[in-house]
């Protein structure tokens, strides 16, 4: 939900209970028995993101529907409050202590830098980063495996040179395609070290120029297309970042007649070509789950980090035509979900 621009923290929002109920209604209306809560305890779990995202979006479904199925039902034992940063990074820090005064039992944070925010405003609060590429090299977590502090969750980070899988995929498709737009955000250097580290090294094996286009805010997003195509770029690459998920950059990049690689199925499915990418909705369930043990007890520092482990390859097919490209049988075959 949008941010107040008061520095103190706002009463609990009113909103919050049409949003939460809405939510509920879209996952059922199920009896759960409770499952080792404490007898009358309302638990507080405080989501906290870069920008606005709605309750019925799938990645917060899942998350809920699997704490729904572990007993926390909104408005028995469960309250939540929302707050993000509307897409303004200087409201980061202030959004944070404005969580951190609600004093949640726990505090999930998608992305990088709002997991870095509250961080810097807790040491004691449970957080449950989503979201997140690599949260060692960010300095959120000592290890994968014992990560310390009082941040745990799951790491989107896919080793094994997945950025090279996605560039061949997409030569696969566009086989023509020789000068490759990249749109980074800038301040996202997990992003910046995977296109020096892994992206351009595969780009050279498979003879492909890469031009990197920086996106800083969402304002950027446009101009930055409109200056690839100028400068003759035979396709795109989005790579995931909080200002390049919503799912119009896939229409948009369409409607600029490039051809889309990205990590977000959200954008195949607004247009874009083709996504290849970690099941999020997977993800976030088993956030869901990790969300229960932190609020039973367990302690941040002594839970693993988990990692993809299923992924989700999705073909559009009417994109293709419209761009006069066929997509080959061998992709046809692999893909998860094909759009008519």
């Amino acid at each position: 939900m949008p941010i107040s621009g008061s520095p103190a923290l706002t009463p609990l929002d009113r909103r919050r209970f049409v949003a939460e109920a809405a939510a509920a209604a879209v996952l059922g209306a199920w009896q759960i028995p409770s499952m080792a809560q404490a007898p009358g305890r309302i638990y507080r779990i405080a989501v906290f993101d870069f920008l606005p995202v709605s309750p019925e979006h799938p990645n917060a479904i899942a998350f809920f529907d699997e704490l729904r199925r572990r007993g926390y039902v909104v408005g028995r034992n469960l309250a939540v409050e929302r707050r993000d940063a509307g897409g303004a990074p200087q409201r980061l820090a202030l959004v944070a202590q404005e969580v951190v005064a609600w004093k949640p039992d726990l505090i999930t944070a998608s992305s990088s830098a709002p997991n870095l925010a509250i961080k810097a405003a807790t040491a004691t609060i449970p957080i449950l980063m989503t979201g997140v590429g690599d949260p060692v090299q960010l300095g959120l977590v000592q290890s994968l495996a014992r990560p310390g502090g009082n941040v745990t969750g799951i790491a989107v980070l896919v080793p094994g040179g997945f950025a090279g899988k996605q560039l061949q995929l997409l030569h696969e498709i566009v086989p023509g395609a020789k000068r490759i737009a990249i749109f980074v955000n800038p301040n996202n250097s997990v992003n910046g070290a995977m296109v020096a580290q892994e992206a351009r090294p595969a780009a050279g094996g498979l003879g492909l120029d890469l031009r990197v286009f920086d996106v800083r805010v969402a304002a950027d997003i446009e101009p930055a297309v409109e200056t690839a195509v100028r400068q003759g770029c035979d396709a795109a690459w989005v790579l995931g970042d909080p200002l390049l998920n919503p799912p119009r950059i896939g229409a948009l990049i369409a409607r600029a007649g490039l051809p889309l690689m990205s990590f977000i199925r959200a954008h195949t499915q607004s247009g874009g070509l083709v996504s290849y990418g970690p099941d999020l909705v997977d993800l976030y369930r088993r956030a869901g789950a990790m969300a229960d043990r932190l609020l039973k007890g367990a302690v941040p520092a002594e839970v693993p980090i988990e990692q993809p482990t299923k992924f989700e390859l999705v073909v559009n097919k009417k994109a293709a035509k419209s761009l006069g490209l066929t997509v080959p049988s061998s992709v046809l075959m692999r893909a998860d979900e094909l759009i008519e």
